[in-house]
């Protein structure tokens, strides 16, 4: 009896055994035929921020334990609730995430396409996909690390690689962290009135010449147009009207300024000084700006006159105005901004009225 119920414990051991080992070389054989079938460009997964800082033999170990995943249009990469065991780059097709609402209608929260990355902050941080994410047509991605290989069990194989990627997600989480945060706050109401308190001039709505030391100069490329303006006789209008005359006279000006940035669709309506004021225009070429500054000398000309008082006489609205270019004016934006400040003045004293291109050719 005994002897009958080892050989039989001996059989089922050997059954167990055998299958074991088919199913281990089965495995094996699906992974390195899956692995030898990935052609994966080292360039490509260097671009992913989680790789962007290793070294060519840490890109070699990632690209040895990554796998191609096709997926055929309508299925599902991963669900909400499923552990972030992966992460993906898509080098062909589209991939849609979203989330379901109680009612069982879908959400839309992002749609990527060949060369984005997808969950490589859930797979850094170890968590769970808090979306679902859908193949919009036929995909292919590149997964890593392959499926049934953790980040565990790559440290035992190479902890010195594993290490740099773990390094890697840490400086990435911070820096996306940190991203999230200035966004939020930027985007709060009171970030935005603070904002507009501190360079809006309050008396006229238009910004105040700060804003192009900490804001426009950064945003100015290929060529921008500064045309400034300075109302004649302004002081006679004042002396003879009142201070409250000059201000709306200020007030009706901006919003000739201001109209004009609408009907462009960008540029700053500025505020340089006490009753001098302009634009800033980006990409925009000498003719386009020449045309603009005439524009705007022929709408204050149209200005409705300030009607007779007494024995003050009408007083009509006219304007200096003055404009340059840059870079081609002058590289130099401070020196082209006094430069033409200088010509709006020079031409202001002696009489005005009159449209003036400067330039430091003309100096």
């Amino acid at each position: 009896m005994r002897r009958t119920v080892n050989a039989i414990r001996r059989f089922v051991w050997r059954v167990l055994h055998y299958r074991y080992f088919l199913l281990d070389f089965f495995l094996k054989t699906v992974h390195n035929s899956i692995m030898d079938a990935v052609n994966i460009d080292p360039a490509l997964i260097k671009k992913v921020e989680l790789f962007s800082n290793l070294r060519q033999n840490e890109i070699d170990f990632v690209i040895n334990h990554s796998a191609a995943l096709n997926l055929s249009k309508s299925a599902f990469l991963f669900s909400s609730g499923e552990k972030a065991l992966q992460f993906y780059i898509l080098t062909d097709g589209e991939i849609r995430v979203f989330n379901k609402r109680d009612d069982g209608s879908e959400e839309e929260m992002a749609h990527f396409t060949a060369g984005d990355t997808i969950g490589d902050f859930d797979f850094a941080r170890g968590a769970e996909y808090d979306a679902y994410a859908e193949a919009a047509r036929d995909s292919v991605l590149i997964a890593f690390p392959c499926a049934g290989l953790t980040m565990e069990s790559l440290a035992r194989e190479d902890p010195h690689s594993v290490c740099s990627i773990l390094l890697n997600a840490i400086i990435m989480m911070t820096g996306r962290i940190k991203s999230t945060h200035k966004l939020i706050l930027n985007n709060m109401s009171w970030v935005q009135e603070l904002h507009r308190r501190a360079y809006e001039d309050p008396g006229t709505g238009l910004w105040k010449q700060i804003l192009i030391k900490d804001e426009i100069i950064n945003a100015l490329n290929e060529s921008a147009a500064l045309i400034m303006l300075k109302p004649d006789r302004f002081k006679t209008l004042v002396d003879s009207r009142g201070h409250s005359a000059g201000d709306e006279a200020m007030i009706r000006i901006a919003i000739i300024l201001k109209n004009i940035t609408r009907q462009i669709g960008h540029g700053w309506a500025m505020r340089f000084k006490s009753n001098e004021v302009g634009l800033i225009i980006n990409n925009c070429d000498a003719a386009r700006a020449e045309e603009i500054a005439h524009e705007l000398y022929e709408f204050i000309g149209d200005m409705d006159a300030v009607p007779p008082q007494d024995d003050i006489p009408e007083f009509n609205f006219s304007a200096t105005i003055s404009w340059a270019l840059w870079p081609q004016d002058g590289a130099d934006w401070e020196t082209l901004f006094s430069g033409n400040y200088g010509s709006l003045l020079d031409n202001w004293k002696e009489g005005g009225d009159r449209v003036i291109h400067y330039s430091r050719e003309a100096t």
